[in-house]
């Protein structure tokens, strides 16, 4: 108990600290939001002083505030959850825009990092126990798959298979001629698989290569371990010594990277869903960045750094569990 006591007060103390960064890092950054919004309402005509302040208390942009009381209103807006007003889809708040992407990010690329971490970590496995044969000769092939940039391998896609063969769709992530909006049937679910397939693919083949040299060398070195040798010599059958000795303890340091790599999911690949088109978060954040919307950035920062925590919690949490040694040596 004192293990995940120590661990929930460590990651308290780091979400205020993330939280605090989040409000601090912005207002050191040259610009203001308001100032944005203002001068382009100035283009059409003069900004009458009350539309002025009504802006610059929309957009958390009040001169007449402490930064010490500013810091209070921010965790009084967070707590209420409110992150602001974004300037580049004014009015809309920053809460809905990314709620509306989140989904798009969480269902095609967690997804696709879960199938690209099951595939890897199966056929490490599979390798390293067979190290030695002709496996062995996967192992630069999959390599060469984890340097390429996911950028270069989502173009390598579009190229193959939706421009020179019109296979699947370039864009989007569904048929916007046939659906207005999102829609709870078979059909626009299948048009979001569809339009999903080269996105999906683009994570699997970037990220499957280090899943799977990560772990065959893990089971490269769990089975030179004195207990392997003890399990052989008493006769187990091989199959119980892979899976409940061998597999079991050389997954340990994947399963950590695990929780990781599934936090940052909810950043999306920024560049790939920018060569998609792809209604996520990555694209979102590139949106906050091109039209200078302050609160947007923020609110996705915040989303980004709470989910990193929390899955780093989880697979805490999770690590104790699997192994006692954690909790024990913690």
């Amino acid at each position: 108990m004192r293990y995940y006591l120590r661990r929930a007060a460590f990651y308290a103390i780091t979400v205020w600290a993330a939280i605090s960064l989040n409000f601090l890092i912005p207002r050191l950054m040259p610009g203001d939001p308001a100032d944005i919004m203002l001068a382009k309402m100035a283009r059409s005509g003069e900004v009458a002083p009350g539309v002025e302040r009504t802006i610059r208390l929309l957009l958390g942009s009040d001169t007449n505030q402490t930064p010490w009381e500013q810091y209070v209103a921010y965790w009084g807006s967070l707590l209420r959850g409110d992150l602001g007003v974004s300037v580049t889809k004014f009015p809309t708040p920053v809460t809905e825009l990314i709620s509306a992407a989140l989904p798009w990010s969480i269902g095609l690329l967690g997804l696709a990092t879960v199938i690209s971490f099951v595939l890897g970590i199966a056929a490490g496995a599979w390798i390293g126990w067979r190290r030695g044969t002709w496996v062995d000769h996967i192992i630069p092939g999959s390599t060469l798959l984890q340097s390429l940039p996911y950028f270069w391998v989502a173009l390598l896609l579009v190229y193959g298979f939706a421009v020179v063969n019109p296979w699947f769709p370039r864009i989007g992530g569904y048929d916007v001629f046939t659906f207005d909006g999102p829609e709870a049937t078979a059909e626009f679910v299948g048009s979001v698989i569809y339009h999903g397939v080269l996105p999906a693919l683009t994570v699997v083949l970037s990220s499957f290569g280090g899943w799977l040299l990560g772990m065959r060398n893990m089971m490269v070195s769990t089975l030179s371990e004195d207990y392997i040798t003890t399990a052989e010599a008493k006769g187990l059958r091989r199959s119980r010594i892979l899976i409940g000795y061998a597999v079991r303890n050389a997954a340990l340091p994947s399963i950590a990277g695990f929780g990781i790599s599934l936090a940052f999911v909810v950043t999306g690949a920024i560049v790939m869903e920018q060569v998609f088109t792809y209604p996520g978060l990555g694209k979102l954040m590139i949106t906050a960045v091109q039209g200078n919307d302050f609160a947007l950035m923020q609110g996705l920062f915040l989303v980004i750094t709470l989910t990193v925590l929390a899955a780093t919690f989880l697979m805490d949490i999770v690590y104790g569990f699997v192994d006692p040694r954690t909790r024990l040596n913690g």
